[in-house]
């Protein structure tokens, strides 16, 4: 009778080790879960920007990429611009899409004839994809009374209805090309920087045909680049 009391202590012995050991696994592979969980919550890619963090993401976006210089690439030739300090938030934004390759998808996909020459937009599916992923986002407008519609001022497209706070589509851009300038636009739509080489390139895409809506009747591709 001893010596079966004493095998069932010992089997109830195993047994309890074992759950313990099988317990003990459990709160490891938990612990290793919640672990790689927090991983991907700290490592992030910048594609965190979303439409309510956006005037929070370019402040800090801006303090860690501080380039003002980019080149404008297409078969017509290479446009140079200089992006202005004071337009933080815009500035950050154009290096930002520049960074991640957005508009080398894009085009030149208006030329309105002694006006302006806008860029950042095409029918791509990658393209919209972008937009989406970033769920089409908008900038707070940087008004600046030094920062007007000149000949080769570099400005933020907009909305024009419904949009009473004159907020910038991100994405979209133009170059004023006339040599007068286009002032109807001051405190319309951000001045976020200028040309600073090229107008010679810009001449030349002026001159391409188009159709009624001013879209040009051949694409004209083009890639951003940062210069400094």
């Amino acid at each position: 009778m001893k010596i079966l009391k004493l095998i069932i202590l010992i089997l109830g012995a195993f047994i309890l080790f074992q759950c313990n050991e099988e317990k003990k696994k459990e709160t490891e592979k938990s612990a290793i879960k919640k672990k790689k969980k927090l991983e991907k919550k700290v490592v992030k890619r910048w594609d965190s920007l979303h439409k309510n963090n956006v005037e929070a993401f370019f402040t800090e976006y801006g303090k860690k990429n501080k380039e003002t210089k980019v080149i404008i690439k297409t078969k017509f030739g290479n446009i140079k611009l200089r992006l202005y300090k004071d337009t933080p938030i815009h500035r950050a934004n154009f290096i930002f899409l520049t960074k991640i390759k957005y508009f080398n998808t894009t085009e030149i996909y208006r030329v309105a004839k002694n006006f302006v020459i806008q860029g950042g937009n095409s029918d791509e599916t990658y393209t919209i994809k972008q937009r989406r992923l970033y769920g089409n986002y908008r900038l707070k407008p940087e008004f600046k009374a030094n920062r007007r519609h000149k000949y080769g001022a570099l400005a933020a497209a907009r909305d024009w209805e419904d949009n009473p706070n004159k907020l910038s589509n991100p994405f979209e851009f133009y170059m004023v090309h006339n040599r007068n300038g286009a002032h109807h636009l001051n405190k319309e739509h951000t001045v976020f920087g200028e040309v600073i080489s090229g107008f010679n390139t810009m001449d030349k895409i002026s001159r391409v045909k188009v159709g009624v809506d001013e879209w040009p009747e051949e694409d004209i591709r083009m890639t951003i680049e940062i210069l400094d």
